[in-house]
């Protein structure tokens, strides 16, 4: 398998450089008093009256793991506040795993959510703290013994909080931070079978789901993994189960499948690529630039008709890498096209230049909206985007970073 590396100019990599370590700095502003990390308002303002969230603290944690190996000074006192939150405030000291959100609200165990505690234990452990590896090992059992189906090769979505009651929804969404989920745990354990887990999750649903419908990925099943297209069809905007094709995940999907590939080296199977390259095309086909205007819509029906239309700052995030991933493993200059059409529109539309955060919302004309997000609680896309090309090939961030930038 032939990778032919992409190329960033000194001026690039030094802009690239600034823009991480400001997203760093403005993330320490969501360390909550009671532990974890809370949610941000536009103004960088940690809301007050929100829960911590689970996710949003994984995330976090990740983010400082990897800015601690690439030398920021304080970068581990955060990855300690995380690690401190998942053991504690976030954890369910009865009856195992972690909830949704620590408070009375959040008393549900996501599959979703898991997967983010797999990805913060495996980068915490990857950055040398030292309770990263019993994390990980708790967290990966609990996914094993709860989330994980053996006989599907996929993960379920959500239990009640004693684990008696499992949810008859299944989605893909839990399944596709799973997959980066089990690459982060293959890369940072050097056990084969998360690796090998990862694939056979995304053979069901890249080489299964979304070639069978021509790559317009159904999000929601039922628990038989039958497609249900309709879906929230009353609520398209939710926020994690929006009705019909979300542009986003089939880019992102592109990227984890490409990243799969450089682990299995010249044994990954040729679908990989393939499909990789079929899904980023259907995502920037159908999703940019499609009503208009500049800018990835969020989802459209099984038409490729737009249905929500809001740009989410994830989404271009997520472009930005998949085109430097596709530029970097095959060479293909309109991946390098895009990569520098998707940073220029990050620029003029996304990218505050006050303090390095991310606007997460634009509406149709790319005007800021809260339609779908409020305020600016997530680092993660953005702060991947801008460092994935400073980064080693490999099938995950802590993958590449461990060894040193």
């Amino acid at each position: 398998m032939t990778q032919t590396p992409a190329v960033l100019s000194p001026e690039e990599r030094a802009r690239l450089e600034a823009d991480a370590a400001r997203l760093v700095g403005f993330a320490r502003r969501a360390a909550d008093p009671g532990g974890g990390f809370g949610w941000l308002d536009d103004a960088g303002r940690l809301v007050a009256d929100r829960p911590v969230e689970t996710w949003i603290t994984c995330r976090m944690t990740h983010v400082f793991a990897l800015a601690a190996l690439h030398g920021d000074g304080s970068a581990g006192e955060y990855v300690d506040r995380g690690v401190a939150a998942l053991g504690s405030v976030l954890r369910d000291r009865t009856h195992g795993g972690w909830f949704s959100s620590a408070g009375p609200a959040g008393r549900v165990k996501e599959g979703y959510a898991h997967a983010f505690v797999v990805l913060a234990a495996a980068s915490a452990t990857g950055a040398g703290h030292p309770d990263g590896p019993s994390l990980l090992q708790e967290a990966l059992g609990v996914v094993l013994e709860r989330f994980w189906d053996e006989d599907q090769g996929l993960v379920a979505d959500v239990w009640d909080a004693d684990w008696t009651v499992l949810d008859p929804y299944r989605g893909v969404n839990a399944n596709m931070h799973t997959v980066e989920a089990f690459l982060a745990a293959a890369e940072v354990t050097g056990d084969r079978v998360w690796l090998d887990r990862a694939v056979r999750i995304l053979t069901r649903v890249v080489d299964g789901f979304a070639r069978e419908h021509d790559w317009r990925l159904s999000e929601h099943f039922d628990q038989q993994w039958r497609p249900l297209l309709d879906y929230n069809i009353d609520r398209p905007d939710d926020q994690f189960r929006p009705y019909g094709v979300t542009i986003g995940h089939l880019i992102e999907w592109s990227r984890l499948a490409l990243h799969a590939r450089t682990a299995l080296g010249a044994k990954a199977p040729g679908w990989l690529l393939e499909s990789a390259g079929r899904l980023y095309r259907a995502g920037v086909g159908r999703g940019w630039d499609v009503d208009g205007a500049p800018g990835f819509v969020y989802t459209t029906d099984f038409q490729d008709r737009p249905v929500v239309r809001e740009r989410m700052h994830w989404v271009l995030a997520e472009a930005i890498a998949a085109a430097w991933t596709l530029w970097r493993d095959t060479g293909q200059a309109s991946a390098g096209d895009d990569f520098a059409r998707w940073w220029a529109y990050a620029r003029r539309y996304l990218l505050d230049e006050r303090d390095g955060s991310w606007r997460h919302e634009l509406d149709a004309g790319n005007r800021p909206s809260a339609r779908v997000w409020s305020g600016r609680p997530d680092v993660y896309h953005a702060y991947q985007a801008t460092i994935l090309p400073l980064l080693p090939p490999a099938a995950s961030f802590i993958g590449a970073a461990k060894d040193g930038w």
